[in-house]
């Protein structure tokens, strides 16, 4: 038998959920119709992938709750739950099931006679689940009264609004709609957050200045380097802060991110035994090994990546690295073996034909062999 495969969009959003939702509603607005609530979103979610479900609820909020806006919204915000515990410090995302919330806001409110009033059930919202998407629509239509409402949700008292402050104002947040700020609009942000007390906080700040390296990756060592330069008594988050955020840039193997993490030229190594099985199929594992020797006794820091050079439907090659291992050197030889899986993943598809695998060093590719995927 197939083993059955894991779906997030069934996961987050299915009949329990749905009724949990349904529940919630009815205390906060009795003459609500949970039974013909749940009948019209379930019907659909068979089509629909995740964030179309989600603007699917969207939808049936606005047949099932009142017309008007604000009364509407007042039953969405009186049937949230109790606020995320505000003494956690990571890890608190929420619940999906209230992301419709959000997205209603930011469909049916983004407008500048409810401007004040959607703001603040924003506010509300996030404490539930992150109204990182349903901001955005509110920057692009006011991005300059945004600039305030995001300092102020930068110095907030509860995490869950700070972290707001920083996710919704990424520049390249994934899933959502592109905003029309640049860095200039988001360092002033950022330069509030770098020191928070909690990691949720920063793992964003971090995760948009390494959205910014895709963009001006000088403005990023700036702003590391101003930071850490004000910030000693917070040395040890800033460190985090700063692997997380050059994390692209590294993969990259850009020169001066690595030599900000004492990863120099790699001259001083040589690649040695290296060997990939010849052939792999589809759903198997390719095993390889290799050598690495340091020459004179030339020891330091090293970053050891692999990269499959895969096949794709045009037949080029497209690269993805995988990290191995960093660590200070302190053996001339090293002898590193590995497997890298081809099952089947909904995040790339394969196809049949010759590949390579490459080995990296400092960012450096010290030499490549080819192998063949088989169905």
């Amino acid at each position: 038998m197939a083993e059955e495969r894991f779906s997030l969009k069934d996961h987050l959003f299915n009949p329990k959920k749905i009724e949990y939702l349904a529940g919630l509603l009815v205390k906060a607005y009795p003459q609500f119709d949970a039974e013909g609530f749940s009948q019209d979103v379930l019907i659909e979610f068979p089509h629909l992938e995740l964030k179309q479900r989600i603007a699917h609820i969207t939808q049936m909020f606005q047949r099932y709750l009142p017309s008007d806006y604000l009364k509407a919204l007042d039953v969405l915000l009186r049937a949230l739950p109790p606020e995320l515990d505000p003494t956690k410090t990571d890890d608190d995302f929420g619940d999906f099931i209230f992301s419709p919330h959000a997205d209603f806001v930011a469909r049916y409110g983004c407008d500048s006679e409810y401007f004040e009033v959607s703001i603040n059930a924003l506010k509300e919202m996030t404490k539930r689940f992150s109204a990182e998407d349903a901001i955005r629509y509110f920057i692009n239509a006011f991005p300059s009264k945004m600039r305030e409402v995001m300092m102020e949700l930068a110095q907030s008292s509860n995490y869950h609004q700070r972290r707001l402050a920083s996710e919704g104002s990424r520049l390249l947040l994934p899933w959502c709609q592109r905003i029309v700020w640049s860095a200039q609009d988001i360092l002033p942000i950022l330069d509030q957050l770098y020191s928070d007390k909690t990691r949720y906080v920063t793992r964003s700040v971090a995760n948009s200045l390494n959205d910014l390296s895709k963009i001006e990756s000088s403005l990023v060592f700036e702003a590391l380097e101003r930071w850490e330069k004000s910030a000693q008594q917070v040395h040890k988050e800033i460190q985090f802060i700063k692997k997380h955020a050059l994390r692209t840039l590294l993969k990259k193997g850009n020169e001066q991110a690595m030599t900000l993490f004492g990863f120099t030229d790699p001259s001083h190594v040589e690649l040695a035994d290296l060997v990939v099985a010849p052939s792999v199929k589809m759903g198997a594992t390719l095993p390889f090994s290799f050598q690495l020797n340091t020459k004179d006794n030339a020891l330091g820091r090293l970053r050891v990546e692999y990269t499959i050079h895969f096949m794709k439907a045009n037949g080029k090659h497209g690269d993805k690295r995988f990290k191995l291992k960093e660590f200070d050197s302190d053996d001339p030889i090293l002898n590193i073996s590995k497997s890298h899986s081809f099952k089947a993943m909904t995040t790339r598809r394969h196809y049949e034909g010759r590949h390579q695998l490459g080995i990296i060093v400092n960012g450096k590719e010290l030499g490549r062999l080819d192998f063949e995927v088989i169905f």
